[in-house]
């Protein structure tokens, strides 16, 4: 697995009972899934003699991050190692204009949306959305905003990505020297996200589709199934994950993070190709977690049941903050609800970054959420009672 993060950590985790033998690319030694793996490689994933040199010997090479080159994978397949996702998938997770025209192409519906030049077409493109004849059409700062840019490569957890609501702040985007796609900005009601696995023959399951509860950019709440979903609209949107998988050839886990309009739509908002913190219920909420079937999928096995073991399941993460010690927290946590799952990365706490995570489950949404946000909101320190 190339990266190093908590999500090459739970993967490495889901393949012990399998007797996998997993070998790690990892930038630093200190990397949370560096900690715990035996077979680690310190290198740069993006040096291509790095990757060609850890490659070798491995029965097939997946991913914990969308970043390593396009062009090196397409070396280590021509050199024989089975990449999975590959390169040709992949690159709709890592380009976000690639993933916009792909997804027009094959009919799936997103927000408005066009690669932009500069700050001046931005107000071009924000008065393309006013309806036919309003007052002030033609690009007139203002008319048609708010606008949402995004860097087309590079952005995760709300960066690179920014809300502007006149030309004047439309210029920080285009500094960096970059591509920049704008997009409608889109009147929700929340955000879904559904998630698939799929196997290189062709196998693929679909978890429940949940609601994902963000904070200033970053996932904070996830609630498996999502609540008072009509049933139609999420078939439809598991229905729609699935083609993508298939359209685009995805190997492993695709989470397609979805907005539910006001009108009763779907459109879809962003791809990972790899585990995916939506999924990160299913280590205690699903027969057979995310990082499981990714496992699974990309060693070409049958894949496992995605359904969930309890009515509800939810999942908030902890959050670093100023209170660095969490396991003197675990005394209380652990007593006050012994059916509480922690899942800590092993990371530094420093303010704002994903340190771990907690799940809970029950036959009660309101219990359930409660138990999650106390847990969460005592390891962290914003909670001391």
């Amino acid at each position: 697995m190339v990266g190093g993060g908590q999500l090459a950590r739970m993967t490495h985790e889901a393949g012990i009972p399998l007797g996998i033998r997993f070998k790690l690319l990892s930038d630093t030694p200190q990397d949370s899934a560096a900690q715990v793996v035996s077979d680690v490689v310190i290198g740069d994933y993006r040096d291509l003699d790095t990757l060609r040199d850890f490659a070798r010997g491995c029965d097939v090479i997946t991913f914990d991050h969308e970043h390593v080159p396009t062009e090196h994978l397409r070396a280590l397949e021509a050199d024989g190692i089975p990449v999975r996702p590959g390169p040709g998938a992949l690159v709709h997770a890592q380009d976000k204009g690639v993933m916009r025209a792909r997804l027009d192409a094959i009919g799936v519906p997103c927000p408005r949306h066009r690669i932009v030049s500069d700050p001046a077409d931005v107000a071009a493109f924000a008065a393309e959305g006013l309806p036919q004849g309003a007052e002030g059409a033609g690009g007139a700062e203002g008319d048609g905003f708010p606008v949402v840019l995004k860097t087309v490569r590079g952005g995760y957890d709300g960066k690179g990505v920014w809300v502007v609501d006149n030309v004047a702040q439309a210029e920080e985007p285009f500094r960096a020297g970059v591509p920049v796609l704008a997009e409608e900005k889109v009147d929700f009601v929340r955000e879904l996200a559904a998630n698939v696995v799929r196997s290189p023959h062709g196998q693929a399951v679909a978890y429940p589709v949940v609601e994902s509860q963000q904070v200033n950019g970053v996932c904070d709440t996830v609630i498996a199934p999502a609540p008072d979903l009509d049933r139609g609209l999420a078939l439809k949107a598991e229905e729609m994950a699935l083609s993508i998988a298939k359209e685009l050839d995805v190997i492993g886990h695709l989470a397609v993070e979805l907005f539910q309009t006001r009108d009763g739509r779907i459109l879809v908002n962003e791809l990972a190709m790899r585990p995916h913190n939506s999924g990160h219920w299913s280590m205690d909420g699903a027969i057979t977690s995310q990082f499981a079937n990714h496992v699974r999928a990309v060693l070409d096995l049958p894949l496992g049941d995605p359904r969930p073991r309890a009515p509800w399941t939810v999942m908030v993460n902890v959050l670093g903050g100023d209170y660095p010690d969490m396991y003197s927290a675990y005394l209380h946590c652990m007593a006050r609800d012994p059916q509480l799952k922690i899942h800590m990365y092993g990371k530094d706490v420093k303010p704002g970054r994903k340190v771990g995570h907690v799940n809970t489950y029950g036959d009660d949404l309101d219990d359930v959420l409660e138990r999650a946000r106390h847990a969460a909101g005592y390891l962290r320190g914003t909670i001391t009672e």
